[in-house]
């Protein structure tokens, strides 16, 4: 017989989850995975998969580890009371949004269509806990992809600087199985920077080096083979003694921005000092893992539109040899990886669902306000209500 976790306990009911289809073309990362999927079943759950033939675990997988199998994108029939997670936005425009939805919405920033974004949720009276601002009391987030994203934005940083010392555009870049893989390629990278500098070298400069993206993009670089001298590390100490735009990051090969920004600041970079810079910019790179393309406090505003995995850098305009990577799904690069760091770091909080949605009984939901007994889940609903509230008021 299976044992099961204590938390199935609590359970009154069997708690539903649905782990939809990602539609995001070149994503095979997923929010849950068979080793998660398994221990939520053991934990009371009833677990349903869509098929997806792009994501990095077999449908198999999730059948072994005890799964209901459903066809590809078939969630919106789903039951109502069935809670919906996935990773990547929703396509746009869709039907209205009935269900719960756990993902990444890419609307409280106010990005572009952030109001017909919530407006579906207004209409449908759907609920959005969106993974990006689920976070534990102190204010952290329970689960992110920012090591990986920083991770995989540094490498495909070097591979682009790379072709670029060759004449060379970096061309679709598909996922790796490992880290291993891609560091095999990364090495050779930077072995063929360092032959096109007379002076040997490799530099970069991180932004938000502290911070969980940052000390991915860094362990990259290392790995990669650059040394110590040739990884300039900024955080908050460095960005606040002075204001940008900065003229150190027009001296180094590779620049990696790290951070998220809330309001408004002088930017970091910008097209007059790279005009005033001329042949004495070294700066070839920019990796903006941020990746707010359309956030009005963009602090990189050389470039204005992502690019994709199929093709990678965005020249920037009248500057010659410097290109841009904006890629909002960086960490599918490491998709198996990424997904297991992740879903592994979101259990726990999935795992306290029963207490808001009512399966662990009428009592238990009454102490769902309380931290490990769904308090994440009420923060995060009431950070959607006010998001709501906003989108309703400008037009949704």
């Amino acid at each position: 017989m299976t044992r099961r976790s204590s938390s199935f306990n609590i359970m009154s009911g069997t708690q539903p989850i649905w782990l939809r289809c990602e539609t995001k073309p070149a994503e095979h990362r997923s929010a849950l995975t068979p080793t998660t999927a398994k221990k939520l079943i053991e934990a009371g759950f009833d677990v349903t998969v869509e098929r997806d033939p792009n994501r990095i675990f077999a449908d198999a997988e999730f059948a072994q580890a005890g799964c209901k199998l459903a066809e590809y994108n078939t969630w919106p029939k789903a039951p109502r009371t069935t809670p919906i997670i996935g990773l990547k936005e929703l396509e746009m425009p869709g039907p209205d949004l009935e269900h719960t939805h756990i993902q990444f919405a890419h609307c409280y920033k106010h990005q572009e269509g952030w109001v017909d974004v919530l407006g579906r949720f207004k209409r449908g009276g759907g609920k959005l806990y969106d993974l990006e601002f689920l976070e534990d009391a102190n204010g952290r987030r329970v689960a992110a992809f920012g090591w990986h994203a920083g991770f995989a934005g540094a490498a495909l940083g070097l591979l682009g600087l790379a072709e670029q010392m060759e004449g060379k555009t970096l061309g679709s870049q598909s996922f790796y199985p490992n880290e291993s893989a891609l560091m095999e390629r990364t090495r050779h990278a930077v072995e063929t920077i360092r032959k096109h500098r007379p002076d040997g070298r490799v530099t970069s400069l991180i932004i938000g080096a502290h911070g969980r993206c940052g000390r991915g993009a860094i362990d990259c670089l290392e790995k990669s083979g650059l040394r110590s001298d040739e990884i300039v590390r900024w955080d908050i100490q460095e960005t606040s003694a002075k204001s940008g735009p900065y003229q150190e990051i027009l001296d180094v090969d590779l620049f990696i921005n790290c951070i998220y920004l809330s309001k408004k600041i002088p930017p970091f970079l910008h097209h007059d000092t790279i005009a005033a810079a001329g042949d004495k910019r070294r700066l070839g790179m920019i990796v903006d893992v941020s990746c707010d393309t359309t956030n009005p406090n963009n602090p990189i505003p050389v470039y204005s539109i992502n690019t994709t995995f199929e093709k990678p850098t965005v020249p920037v305009e009248g500057a010659k040899n410097l290109e841009v990577i904006s890629i909002d799904h960086l960490p599918s690069l490491l998709p198996r990886e990424a997904s297991e760091a992740f879903s592994h770091d979101l259990l726990p909080s999935l795992l306290q669902l029963p207490f808001v949605t009512g399966a662990a009984g009428e009592d238990a939901r009454s102490h769902a306000h309380e931290e490990g007994k769904g308090a994440v889940w009420m923060r995060a609903e009431k950070l959607f209500e006010k998001h709501l509230a906003e989108a309703v008021a400008n037009g949704a």
